[in-house]
């Protein structure tokens, strides 16, 4: 090919504007693609920089402030194949979508409106969308698959971190990082991998509807700890949906901790060797917790896979209940189906947010692209987790990084927020990582900061850089609310 015919290397395309928070604080948004390039070696000799990617962002930075006290946040939700629309315009974001709430959803148009939460009046904030989802895409050329597993995913956000850490002169600001789902497997991760690739040490990691261990989520024969952690959020889904009386959802809660905590993983344990008067006692107090029928919970043989869960637990009404969020309800047109067709929570939030983004990006924040926006997207499938082989995927130990001189922090630190009327209910367990990290160049701990999103901007204003911040500790049922309800 010659020369006239190459096609032009690929450049940074961000567009920048101006905005005013509701405070009278002035801040400036950037948004579009930038270009990341792989250094390019051959027989020993440097050959130059390859474009290897072009990844999407949208930061906000408050003008004036002074950065080398002023915080920064880079932000990412998971999947994988998530964009970051959902922490961008539901949680952290100077905007939010309005689209109504559980049982009282808004039809299209969807409207916009000033975030009153907004991490962005204490912290910059940059959203990441990683390579094959949102406007981000492999370089002309290039392959995607290589992003699509858990190092190269690390690697090609923790360089987009380095990048716009660097060319911001931001490398004196604190830094955060903040993760939601399989961003939480990212954040821990990038901690590890910014500290020992760069030098790049963290102030804080937030960890939002996290999950450390796959262990704690994996319905597998054989494993019975995912039945045990999910019964907490059984019962506040069932309590949501009045099928425990008038009892306090505190008093659910308590009673369905305890019992998993203890009773349960030794009924789970014992197996055909209960007697019939421990299994009919097991049966009945798993049906009392989660609403299901003592015929049920029998049948099953006490173990309650989540999808069958949702798809059970409202039968009698012909109805189904969310996975991302237990309060909506739907219908599904087979209703003895073992697995719900359809999640009605995704289903309810979807529209709003693609609807609202799209807008968002090319009305008010001036960014053109013809591409479409994936908000979700399956095309990063298969993830490869190849670096866990023979092993189920693990990243608390990660966060868990000291040298051996260094003494264990006593507790995480998480602050209670009080709860809003509605509440989402979902479950993700947590492990508590080593004391003390073998490795001895990580000495060096982050902050990790965790609970429900709205629990993020107290948190995050509440932080302060420390020597040796806290660690990780089990957490047992969440209640959290989603990002988006008005």
């Amino acid at each position: 090919m010659s020369e006239e015919s190459k096609p032009a290397a690929p450049a940074d395309n961000l567009v920048t504007s101006s905005h005013t928070l509701p405070s009278g604080q002035a801040y400036t948004a950037t948004a579009g693609t930038m270009v990341l390039r792989e250094e390019v070696t051959t027989d020993g000799t440097f050959e130059g920089l390859r474009p290897k990617a072009e990844v999407f962002i949208t930061a906000y930075t408050l003008d004036g402030a002074d950065p080398g006290s002023r915080p920064v946040t880079f932000a990412f939700n998971g999947g994988p194949g998530s964009s970051s629309v959902w922490l961008h315009l539901g949680v952290l974001g100077p905007r939010r979508v309005v689209m109504g709430d559980a049982g009282a959803l808004l039809p299209p148009p969807y409207g916009l409106v000033d975030n009153e939460e907004s991490l962005l009046r204490v912290s910059d904030l940059v959203f990441i969308d990683p390579v094959s989802t949102g406007f981000s895409r492999a370089a002309q050329g290039e392959k995607a698959e290589p992003y699509h597993g858990f190092t190269g995913d690390l690697e090609s956000v923790g360089e987009v971190i380095r990048l716009w850490t660097t060319r911001n002169g931001r490398w004196m600001s604190p830094k955060f990082l903040a993760g939601e789902s399989y961003g939480t497997v990212r954040a821990a991760g990038l901690a590890e991998h910014l500290q020992s690739r760069y030098g790049m040490y963290l102030n804080g990691v937030m960890l939002i509807s996290s999950v450390l261990d796959f262990i704690t989520g994996e319905f597998n024969e054989g494993n019975d700890l995912a039945y045990a952690l999910y019964l907490p959020t059984y019962a506040a889904i069932a309590h949501h949906h009045g099928l425990h009386g008038d009892r306090p959802l505190a008093d659910v809660l308590r009673e369905a901790e305890e019992y998993a905590d203890r009773d349960y993983l030794w009924a789970l344990a014992r197996g055909n060797r209960l007697t019939a008067e421990d299994r009919a006692a097991a049966v009945a107090k798993v049906a009392g917790l989660t609403g299901l029928s003592t015929d049920y919970v029998d049948r099953v043989d006490l173990r309650i896979e989540h999808i069958r869960f949702f798809t059970e637990v409202l039968r009698h009404r012909r109805q189904v209940v969310g996975r991302l969020d237990g309060r909506f309800t739907g219908w599904d047109p087979d209703a003895g189906r073992e697995h719900f067709a359809a999640d009605p929570s995704m289903d309810a939030i979807m529209g709003p947010y693609s609807a609202a983004l799209n807008h968002y990006l090319r009305t008010d924040l001036g960014y053109a692209n013809d591409l479409p926006y994936e908000v979700l997207t399956s095309r990063v499938r298969p993830w490869s987790y190849k670096e866990f082989e023979n092993a189920h995927v693990q990243v608390a130990s990660r966060l868990g990084g000291g040298d051996a001189g260094q003494s264990a922090p006593a507790r995480a630190r998480r602050l209670r927020l009080p709860r809003r009327r509605h509440a989402v209910l979902r479950r993700r367990a947590h492990l508590r990582p080593p004391a003390r990290a073998a490795r001895a160049d990580r000495q060096h701990r982050v902050q990790v900061l965790r609970g429900r999103p709205h629990d993020v901007r107290a948190r995050a204003q509440q932080a302060r850089p420390v020597s040796s911040p806290g660690g990780v500790r089990p957490r047992r049922a969440g209640v959290r609310l989603w990002p988006g309800a008005a």
